[in-house]
């Protein structure tokens, strides 16, 4: 299976475990789980071929670490970006002082005005460092990297979760939080 191949199946396990689960005739539960084997058995009737091999390979070797099993890995979820009604279950946890936003440039002075915004997902995503910060705002355009006062908003109520890929995730983040 080629690079691209693996990508192609990530690309559609995102949009299939995040945003579209009908799309393949699945049924997530309320914390966002699949069946494994349901997965692979829906996947195939839509023309995507794969094995529990494979889906072991996409899931070990995707670089951002969007999917996760359970324990007896016969159950598969994505670990953040949902645009669908879950609950991830994650426990509030207090953030380092700093975190990172990226974004493209387009998008700066409506974010120092309004603040960021979760938009169509569940939550805003931020990075512990900027170079994972530009790799995510150099998706849409020349990246910006925000700085966010995440202890601060913490200290004053904000509530901040850790996703299972390191993906620190909150409600929003109000302009006066973003340098």
């Amino acid at each position: 299976m080629s690079e691209k191949d693996t990508k192609q199946i990530s690309k559609f396990l995102s949009y299939v475990l995040r945003h579209k689960p009908e799309a393949i005739g699945l049924t997530l539960d309320a914390n966002g789980w699949a069946d494994v084997t349901v997965l692979l058995e829906k996947m195939h009737k839509h023309g995507t071929k794969i094995d529990m091999e494979l889906l072991n390979h996409v899931v070990d070797t995707n670089s951002k670490k969007r999917f996760s099993f359970n324990d007896a890995k016969d159950r598969i979820r994505a670990s953040q970006g949902h645009s669908l009604e879950i609950e991830l279950g994650y426990e509030p946890l207090a953030p380092p002082e700093i975190l990172y936003h990226g974004t493209a440039g387009h998008n700066v002075e409506a974010i120092l005005k309004e603040g960021i915004r979760k938009g169509n997902r569940h939550h805003v995503h931020l990075s512990l460092d900027k170079a994972t910060a530009t790799n995510v705002g150099g998706r849409h355009g020349k990246p910006v990297i925000l700085e966010v006062l995440a202890l601060q908003m913490h200290n004053d109520g904000y509530e901040f979760f850790l996703s299972e890929n390191g993906v620190w995730l909150t409600d929003g983040v109000p302009a006066g939080y973003i340098k």
